[in-house]
């Protein structure tokens, strides 16, 4: 009989966008895989996927209910290993699997960036940490994406494996740069002047993702650069409340909603600079995708974005408060094309020899296979 593992998350969507080649990876093992996440989704290499409802507030009742359907799920289908991802998913999961454990489940989270962190608001402290704390009992492996958490919860956290990986992978194959000539062809199918300075930030429309600092920051720019245009991809909840601020900001000739996309790709190769507003990240991945695509990075300083992003060498941090030295970085990409070629050339490298798909592969895969073993019969089991 074939292995089995659950991967599980909030919603069925963070499958999609970031592990697609981790259930592939199980499928190539022979393993049968299983999906719990809100949503209806179909998603490749799948044998089961269920959707169960669960809410992104940690204290809804509705996920009582998640919680009773998840443990129904892994009461009655003894999955040999269960990978959990996001807060509120990773919690109901670990919570559900606690007899199943005791069966001899393997039960492994990974934090795409805690809520909680140097600079974050003090209510992520009294709400999140505590939740972490008590679930880090319930986990087998906890899989970080950047020193500082993991070097966290090496101190915090009670878990007997702790492990960084470099993020959830880039295609380095799909997200490359153009030549010149391409870039300019691709800006004009999409309706832009071949000499336009395009600016890219991919992002839900939140409070954490910050446009406001950007938009505050591109109403002064623009007038000292009339090529420039802030292309803002994503949606959310402040998406209209950006809308009207690009246009008391009078902008918004130069500023571009172009609201969920398909095409990131084609649209961040054929940009010039990456812009990254945000208060607090893991490690992003629009700002690895841009970098992938050969794009220097101007970014606010935190957490996530100082993983990738070395000053001069393949962008520049700036404090999040400073709009006049985002600026000016800004400004000096525009100004020289040589400082603007390596540096997105440097970016290219670093995602390249770290953070593709293929090195973030071995380095899972290889955590995967740490709590696997063969028996004489050539079958997996699971300790």
């Amino acid at each position: 009989m074939a292995k089995k593992v659950l991967f599980g998350a909030t919603v069925d969507y963070h499958f999609k966008a970031f592990h697609l080649p981790y259930l592939k990876w199980f499928k190539d093992q022979g393993w049968e895989v299983h999906v719990a996440a809100k949503g209806d989704l179909k998603l490749p290499y799948v044998d089961h996927k269920y959707n169960i409802p669960i809410q992104r507030s940690p204290i809804s009742k509705g996920n009582i209910e998640a919680y009773k359907k998840l443990k129904w799920i892994m009461d009655n289908h003894h999955y040999d290993l269960i990978h959990c991802h996001t807060p509120v998913g990773g919690m109901l999961a670990r919570l559900a699997a606690k007899k199943a454990r005791k069966r001899g489940t393997t039960v492994v989270y990974t934090a795409h960036g805690f809520h909680f962190c140097k600079g974050a608001p003090l209510k992520n402290w009294f709400i999140y940490y505590p939740l972490e704390k008590i679930m880090s009992r319930f986990t087998d492996c906890l899989i970080t994406i950047n020193q500082e958490d993991y070097q966290l919860s090496l101190k915090q956290f009670n878990v007997d494996k702790i492990e960084h990986v470099h993020g959830v992978g880039v295609d380095t194959i799909d997200f490359k740069p153009l030549s010149e000539q391409q870039k300019y062809e691709r800006k004009k199918s999409f309706g832009y002047h071949p000499n336009d300075f395009l600016l890219v930030y991919a992002a839900e429309f939140n409070r954490n993702k910050n446009q406001h600092f950007l938009l505050k920051s591109f109403a002064s720019l623009n007038a000292e650069i009339p090529a420039a245009k802030l292309l803002l991809a994503g949606e959310g909840a402040l998406l209209e409340q950006c809308k009207e601020l690009a246009l008391e900001l009078g902008i918004s000739d130069h500023v571009h909603f172009l609201g969920f996309r398909n095409d990131i790709r084609q649209l961040v190769q054929m940009c010039d600079i990456a812009v990254a507003s945000s208060f607090r990240e893991g490690l992003p991945v629009n700002v690895m995708e841009a970098m992938a695509c050969g794009l220097p990075v101007v970014a606010i300083d935190n957490r996530g974005h100082r993983e990738l992003i070395q000053n001069n060498k393949n962008g520049w941090l700036v404090n999040g408060e400073d709009q006049d030295a985002f600026n000016s970085k800004i400004k000096l990409l525009f100004t020289n094309e040589d400082i603007r070629r390596k540096l997105g050339q440097n970016g290219r490298q670093t995602i390249v020899n770290t953070y593709s798909m293929n090195q973030v592969l071995a380095e899972k895969s290889a955590i995967y296979q740490s709590f696997m073993t063969e028996t004489e019969d050539a079958k997996w089991v699971v300790h």
